[in-house]
């Protein structure tokens, strides 16, 4: 009775874990965008150190859960439940990088004007934000019911990138000095659509937690 005890504390602990890293990579994805738009080089430098922390977050996880399956043999949910932790926090650590990225451009920019006006980039960000931390409110109440309308979702942050990809595409053609400037929101657009990609790759492997129905969203 007591090992099955600690093993349901090993499991909740781990599900804790999950949720402070993405917890986390949501933050990062938010703050980037922040940084973006304020200007921002201290929040921009900071995101890239605690990018350390959840690096160290994922190889502590996979080894919770290699340690899960070495000695307890789950079964059924158990074993889809621990098989999607080692699954989405790939993608949470990816999020997390491609936060990175963009305050790598954030830095990088820092002193040049914008090659167009932040309306649609946070408005991608606000999305996949929303995706993401719908992603942790089903992971932790098992209500997949919030991940139904992903798809749709992942769309609109593709519609809106691809009419960023065309703002800029013809901004460089009117303005070649510009190139390099348009070049790195074009950046920030993709690494945004990428992280709305990496939020249905989580839902995905959730709704599989759940219900065992592998299902692809995208």
């Amino acid at each position: 009775m007591a090992v099955r005890k600690e093993y349901v504390e090993d499991l909740e602990k781990l599900k804790e874990e999950v949720l402070r890293m993405g917890e986390l990579a949501k933050e990062s994805a938010k703050n980037a965008i922040k940084a973006l738009v304020r200007r921002d080089t201290e929040l921009a430098s900071k995101i890239l150190k605690e990018n350390a922390v959840i690096d160290e977050l994922e190889f502590d996880i996979e080894n919770r859960c290699m340690k899960l399956l070495a000695l307890q043999q789950p079964m059924a949910v158990d074993l889809r439940t621990i098989g999607t932790c080692m699954k989405i926090i790939t993608d949470f650590d990816r999020i997390s990088d491609l936060a990175g990225d963009v305050a790598e451009i954030v830095i990088r920019i820092a002193d040049e004007p914008l090659a167009k006006p932040l309306i649609d980039i946070p408005r991608m960000s606000e999305i996949s934000q929303g995706m993401i931390s719908d992603c942790l409110k089903a992971f932790s109440s098992g209500d997949i019911k919030i991940l139904e309308n992903f798809s749709e979702r992942d769309d609109v942050i593709d519609a809106l990138f691809d009419q960023i990809r065309r703002e800029l595409m013809m901004i460089m053609i009117e303005k070649p000095r510009g190139i390099a400037n348009a070049s790195h929101l074009l950046f920030v657009a993709l690494h945004l659509e990428r992280i709305g990609d990496h939020a249905c790759n989580i839902a995905s492997r959730i709704i599989y937690m759940v219900t065992g129905e592998k299902r692809k969203l995208e």
